[in-house]
């Protein structure tokens, strides 16, 4: 049984937060509250939902107590029953711990790993996918910061993606890619094994991370790159080095001025995943770390191109459809990590 006192209090907070949207609050506090509004309001019209199923039991199963009543609820019993599991469950995942960082615009950061050209190769593979599974979704992909080997391969890249959700469905690619198949580069044919590293983290906002002017150096330089249009004549470049963490970050755009601003956000959002990161430890020294929640050195996926298929290692998921998940069709992936990250959460909140 769901406590009927904290549906009260969720429903009770839902009202006050409605009452104070008609008093004509001021811009940011409006905006606060309507946040607020929005992330409760299908919390509780499942709740209502709930409640309204269980007062029809409750009636129901009155109603057999009454010689003339007792035919009809004996009839109508059995379906509502069989609604009562469900409509449960619903709730207890309405009611499950958001992660605040779920609605945040997020970068995405892609390197290769071992396998030298072919890793690169494959880390421009995973961008593209990225980049179309972002378009599928009605998403902005912008990259930030590329830079691309000789072969077309990427070296490295930052890419930020906006919209709907897009931490709460991404936070699940961080990790290990691997991929096994025949290299444009092998004459001979054999299967290789290469890797790239995928971090997806969540935007952050200045009041998430302040930092100490003191604790930066910035330095300006000449962006390099592949020849021609790529390579700026000015020192427009910017490096900005965090002095405490250790963290570089750069930015190689045309504008020194936005550079700088990229090179911060970027900054500012590192940060604030380290942070999150120590959290998520803390919280998980004495149980089993959930799945997205963390260490990105662990082999999440392999994609074989000779079977044409595709596992997920942290939920025993394979799909052998390998050409639409390099597409950009991952749906049916995302979507089994967030159920069972949700049962992990259920189990842990039901124990």
């Amino acid at each position: 049984m769901i406590p009927e006192d904290k549906l009260i209090q969720i429903t009770q907070r839902f009202q006050f937060l409605e009452a104070k949207m008609s008093e004509g609050l001021s811009g940011d506090e409006f905006a606060d509250v309507a946040r607020e509004y929005a992330e409760l309001k299908p919390v509780v019209e499942t709740v209502s939902t709930y409640q309204t199923l269980t007062r029809d039991i409750d009636e129901a199963e009155a109603m057999l107590r009454d010689p003339e009543m007792r035919e009809l609820a004996e009839a109508e019993l059995p379906e509502l029953r069989e609604q009562l599991p469900a409509m449960e469950k619903a709730v207890q995942l309405a009611l499950l711990p958001k992660d605040a960082a779920d609605a945040r615009p997020a970068l995405l950061e892609i390197r290769p790993g071992t396998g030298g050209d072919e890793a690169g190769l494959f880390a421009a593979d995973l961008l593209r996918m990225y980049q179309r599974y972002s378009e599928a979704r009605g998403w902005t992909f912008d990259i930030l910061e590329q830079t691309l080997s000789e072969l077309g391969g990427i070296k490295e890249v930052t890419a930020r993606i906006s919209g709907t959700n897009v931490f709460a469905r991404l936070k699940y690619e961080s990790g290990v890619h691997r991929v096994q198949r025949v290299p444009e580069t092998e004459s001979g044919g054999r299967i290789h094994t290469s890797a790239a590293t995928v971090a997806v983290l969540p935007e952050a906002k200045d009041v998430d991370i302040q930092i100490n002017t003191n604790d930066i150096r910035i330095d300006t330089m000449r962006a390099s790159g592949s020849g021609g249009q790529h390579v700026n004549t000015t020192d427009s470049a910017v490096r900005i080095t965090h002095i405490p963490s250790g963290l570089v970050v750069t930015s190689s755009e045309k504008s020194q001025h936005r550079n700088r601003e990229i090179a911060m956000n970027v900054l500012k959002t590192r940060l604030y995943d380290l942070e999150r990161q120590r959290v998520d430890d803390e919280r998980s020294a004495d149980r089993k770390l959930q799945v997205g929640s963390g260490d990105r050195s662990e082999r999440i996926r392999t994609y074989n191109f000779p079977q044409g298929r595709m596992t997920d290692h942290r939920i025993n998921l394979t799909l052998y459809a390998l050409d639409k998940v390099m597409q950009g069709d991952l749906d049916e992936i995302i979507d089994a990590l967030i159920q069972d990250a949700q049962a992990t959460a259920l189990a842990e909140m039901n124990g």
